[in-house]
């Protein structure tokens, strides 16, 4: 058995960090590049949606390395992601690779599904040996994403644009890379404090909140890179998704009783008062909650998903005032177009900042 996965932002890191404290023998797939857009999009149903693609191609190029097991993410919910898995296995077959995917049912089974399907890929391994890598993978997570979240605001502020990015591309190999919780810590505080110190131009940033489907808004590529573009463009990204905050409120008990994706569907109730799916019901709920904090938002959606497009079409409507610019993901979207919009956008609301501020009298 060789194990791969699908790319979704830095996960790769925990995940190989996992497998390799199980002693699994696994490939990670090279990061998404427009070959694996090609594959996916040249062997992928018409119709489907870019995270279906897009995980697609990485199985592909992960069944070029040798693989032969792949997991993919499902669940019971109206989104077709239920359905990838299946569809996925029935195409690589189709295309002559002997495969077999074995599907997380995270919606419906939660922990302790993801639990079994490690038992069963690590050949029955002890409880206490999958709990222990569980544990240092999540730890590798949850340092990746506080590094991350600094990366958002040193990059929208740093005197030379990239520095914060560089930093953040050296930080995941660097993690990749530690093998005890010692080092793993030093190494996170070391490149907190290596962001800090990146010269700063000391602005008062626009603040635009990233929200949209799980898939594109977490895989960088499938989005065109739009917070780091954001940041060129001098603007804070504000995202509340993050994999590991995911994984605390949807997979364990929380303690403090927070359930941040309650929360947002508790304020979109107004407007949109059950689930359709996806992240749609979130993304209503977003707009409520952040209009009074931030200065705009970005909602990325796949061309095609459904969940989003009900979204989109409610958000017009939601009586909170805050400027919402929609961009849709596919293998058509180009990155031109999509800087152009970014910017006209940045430059709206920022004309939209200094008419309030004239209007109370900051200066």
């Amino acid at each position: 058995m060789r194990v791969s996965f699908p790319h979704l932002g830095h996960l790769w890191v925990p995940v190989r960090a996992l497998f390799t404290e199980l002693g699994v023998d696994h490939v990670v797939p090279p990061l998404n590049t427009r070959r694996t857009l090609t594959l996916a999009t040249k062997n992928s149903p018409e119709g489907l949606c870019l995270p279906f693609k897009l995980t697609l191609g990485n199985f592909i190029e992960a069944c070029e390395l040798g693989a032969d097991t792949l997991v993919q993410a499902g669940g019971a919910g109206i989104c077709r992601l239920g359905r990838y898995g299946r569809t996925q296995e029935c195409v690589l077959r189709d295309m002559g690779f002997q495969v077999q995917l074995l599907t997380a049912g995270v919606s419906e089974k939660k922990l302790q599904g993801i639990m079994q399907l490690f038992k069963k890929i690590s050949g029955g391994a002890p409880w206490a040996r999958i709990v222990s890598a569980v544990r240092f993978g999540l730890a590798k997570l949850n340092s990746l994403d506080e590094i991350e979240k600094e990366v958002h605001r040193v990059r929208a502020r740093e005197k030379v644009k990239g520095q914060a990015t560089a930093l953040f591309q050296e930080a995941t190999k660097a993690v990749d890379e530690t093998g005890d919780y010692d080092s793993l810590k030093r190494r996170k505080q070391d490149y907190l404090e290596r962001l800090r110190a990146v010269p700063q131009n000391g602005e008062d940033p626009l603040l635009v909140g990233v929200m949209g489907e799980f898939y594109v808004v977490l895989e960088p590529f499938s989005n065109n890179d739009v917070e780091i573009e954001l940041g060129k463009l001098g603007v804070e990204v504000r995202r509340d998704l993050f994999i590991s905050e995911w994984t605390r409120f949807s997979l364990f008990l929380n303690p403090l009783g927070i359930n941040e994706k309650r929360r947002l569907q508790q304020a979109a109730m107004p407007y949109l008062k059950r689930d359709v799916g996806g992240d749609g019901w979130e993304s209503v709920g977003e707009k409520v909650l952040h209009a009074r904090h931030f200065d705009g938002l970005v909602h990325l959606a796949p061309f095609t998903c459904m969940p989003e497009i009900i979204a989109q079409n409610i958000l017009p409507s939601v009586k909170e005032d805050i400027p919402v610019l929609t961009l849709l993901c596919d293998e058509q979207t180009g990155k031109q177009g999509m800087l152009t919009r970014l910017e006209a956008f940045v430059d709206l609301l920022k004309r939209r900042r200094a008419s309030r501020r004239q209007k109370v009298g900051v200066h």
